[in-house]
Order: C-alpha cells, then structure tokens, then sequence
C-alpha cells in the first residue's frame, strides 16, 4: 500500500512538472547595516532583487543602528559565536577589522575560495585602495563610498542677494557668503556634519597637509598625530569665531546637523555625497552641490578629498556554503546596473570604474548637475601621502575626543591650538594603546 502511495506521488509530481525530491531552502545570510531613509530602503531594494535572481541563498538585510553600534555590535555578536556573515563598517573602522585576525575573512580570500570572478582593477583606485593592504589584496567589499561635498540652498542665496550658480570656492568667499545669509534672515549661514571627518580629516587632505606621520597611518601604526599644525589651527579658529554670530553653526558631532539645512535654517552644509539622495528627496527649495572649499594661500590646494562611508567585511568562522554564497552577491553588488542604480539613487560612489563610465554614457551627470563633483574631487589629482587615506587604529575614539574638543573652541571654553594640542596628545594616547594590541 505504501509503496502503491510513493509511486502515485511521484506520477503526479512528474505530471505538474515539481521535482519529486523536495527543494532545499535557500541558505539564510545575514547583512547588518547602518543605513536609514533613503539608503535603507536601496539597501532592502538591493536584498530583495538579489534574492529574487536565483534560488539558493537569501540574504537578509538587518538595520542595527549607527555605524559605531553596527561594528561593536558586529565584534561582540563574533566573540559570543553568533556573528552575522557580513557587516557593514565604515571606514574609521578598517584599522581595526584589519587586526581582527580571525575575526574576519578577507574577500580577495572568499572570492578566490568560491571561485567567483573578481579583479581588483575593476574598482575605483581610490575607493579600492583605501580597503587593500599594500600589495593590492582587497580586504572588505567597497560599498558605500563617500567623500564630503558642499550642498547650497539657491532659494537662499538669491534672497541673500548673492548669485544662486556660483556656490564659494574658497573659505574667504564661504564665511563671506555665510554673513550675507545671516544678514537675509537664515538661522546660519553654514554647518558641517562629522565634523571630525570633513573639518579635520578631508581639510587637511584637501590641503594636502599631514593628519599624522607614516602616510596617515597607512605605512605603520606607530604613526603619530599632527593636525595641531598652523593652517588647521587657523581654520578651527576661523569656524569658533564665525560660530559667535551663527554665520557658521555647530550642530553635532555626525549627522545630527542635516536638518538645519533640510529645513532650510542654514544654506549651506558640508556633508557627505551620501546625503544627497536625502536632500533630494527632502527639500522643497533648488539646491547645488560643489567642492569643498579650500585657503588659496595654502600652497598645493586644492588636492584631493578621501574616502568616507563604508565597506562590506566577511565575518570568520562561517560555513562554506555560506561563504559562497556571500562571494555571489558580493558579485552581483559589483555588476554595472546595481552599482549604478546605487550611486543614481544615494549619491554615493559608483565602486567600479564601469558604472562610473555607463552612468556618465546614459547622461545623468548632465541631467543631475553636481552628482558627479564627488568623483571629480576625489580623482582629479593623484594622491599624495597626505591624501591617499587614512589608517588609525582606535580612530572612533580619537574623533569623539576631536569632537569634544572641538566643542569647547566653539562654545568658548578653549582657544583653537589648545583645543587641537589637547586632541593630538589625547588621540596619540589611544594609537599607543591600539599598536600595543597589534604587535
């Protein structure tokens, strides 16, 4: 009777064309991300149609709050035994994940294990590079890449009477351009979101001066701070004193100032590329995005601007099949069409040179003025030492002492070259505590 029972269950399985043994489900890979809005949504967007084109693996896209909590929540999740297969961290991270051995598999390794295509060159240099140890092996998948650009409000600049197509090139012309605004009505003039990163960090590349020795880090961790240097001292004391009369305006430490320009309280912020899906999706005035702005009587500016956002790592200790499938989608991440639908839709970087060239092809550079000026700042020059990136460990903790003392100069409390002394003497503490970790 049983086996009477089987046989009809295969005919008929046969006849509706289902295979007779059962389809296996499709291996569950975990993706915990940072990403909110916008960018959130592309990243389930992205999630969604990979799982769609095949049928083996499922990736499953978890927000797990800021980037800072997504990477100590990553490392913790790793030591407790239940890591999820990749991590999105950004790049004050790296140092970090690069001396997490064990703790992550690198992805030149895991496409090399799959056997999925994959070569380097592919990607943008300086995207590439900034996640590559020296030889050129990639560590991380790049994803997310950024670098700060200036947004502006042209409603606002026409009724400041200044002219809503020529943003401030330089700083004398943006802190000029700020007072007029004031003086029109705006709540301030200007703010800069990750105040550490794009007035500290991208300012000194920008001016192709040294944040610390050693190539910023990238030749060794014994490297040592030195951003408490006269052109850096002399711009924190411009930003303090233009802060007295809110032509500049502090507003917090990471992304917390957006929404004084969202809401059109200030024309102007500095931020990251990836900020613009947001403003294009949030603002009811026209607006344009440039450079940043530079001192012309800094010899060598402007330079280049680095690397922000954030990049893809593979947890360790995983199954083999699991990797594989991460290795897949990391391809599919990489294919022309997803990276430029990616970079159209958030602003941020196309992370190979293809998608860079079928975005510029298919005209959106023309249509969307100002989308491509991250590139253009990022590449136009080649990198110097002092521009090429930077690698310090424990630099999460080193931007929130910039930023605390960076707050005491804008409140008052502290002149400008006390304030970055005290963040250079404080920030090479925690590299001493973070080479011993490594050596």
């Amino acid at each position: 009777m049983l086996k009477n029972l089987l046989v009809a269950a295969a005919l008929l399985a046969g006849a509706v064309g289902v295979p007779v043994a059962a389809q296996a489900d499709p291996i569950e890979l975990q993706w915990w991300h940072a990403m909110t809005a916008v960018n959130g949504e592309r990243i389930n967007k992205i999630a969604a149609d990979f799982n769609a084109s095949q049928s083996d693996y499922k990736i499953l896209p978890v927000f797990k709050g800021s980037y800072a909590e997504t990477m100590t929540g990553a490392i913790a999740a790793f030591r407790a035994g239940n890591a999820p297969h990749i991590v999105q961290v950004f790049e004050v991270g790296t140092a970090t994940m690069m001396a997490a051995k064990g703790a992550i598999k690198p992805v030149y390794q895991l496409m090399a294990d799959a056997g999925e295509p994959f070569d380097p060159s592919a990607y943008l240099p300086a995207v590439a590079g900034y996640y590559s140890t020296a030889d050129g092996k990639m560590l991380s998948m790049p994803f997310n890449s950024s670098t700060p650009v200036v947004y502006w409000n042209k409603d606002a600049f026409k009724k400041a009477g200044l002219d809503p197509d020529k943003p401030p090139k330089t700083w004398p012309e943006t802190f000029d351009a700020a007072k007029k605004l004031r003086a029109a009505g705006l709540a301030c003039g200007f703010t800069s979101a990750w105040v550490s990163w794009a007035q500290i960090e991208n300012f000194s590349a920008w001016h192709n001066i040294p944040l610390a020795t050693k190539a910023n880090g990238l030749e060794g961790t014994d490297t040592v701070l030195e951003f408490n240097n006269p052109t850096v001292v002399r711009h924190i004391a411009n930003l303090a004193n233009a802060q007295k009369d809110k032509s500049f305006d502090y507003g917090g430490r990471t992304t917390e100032p957006e929404g004084k320009f969202l809401n059109g309280d200030c024309g102007m912020i500095q931020n990251s590329i990836g900020f613009y899906g947001a403003v294009k999706a949030g603002v009811k005035f026209s607006f344009g995005v440039t450079e940043l702005p530079y001192y012309p009587d800094v010899s060598g500016a402007p330079q280049n601007s680095i690397i922000g956002g954030a990049s893809l790592w593979v947890m360790g200790g995983k199954k083999p099949d699991e990797y594989k499938g991460v290795a897949k989608f990391f391809g599919y991440l990489s294919k022309t069409d997803v990276q430029e639908a990616w970079h159209e839709a958030t602003g941020y970087l196309p992370i190979t040179k293809a998608a860079y060239e079928a975005t510029k092809k298919s005209g959106f550079y023309d249509k969307n003025p100002g989308t491509e000026v991250a590139i253009i700042q990022m590449t136009a020059k080649p990198p110097t030492e002092n521009s090429r990136g930077l690698r310090l460990g424990n630099l999460v903790q080193i931007r929130d002492v910039i930023a605390e003392d960076l707050e005491n100069t804008f409140s008052g409390k502290m002149e400008a070259k006390a304030a970055l002394d005290d963040a250079v003497n404080r920030g090479n503490g925690l590299l001493r505590q973070f080479q011993k970790t490594v050596q």
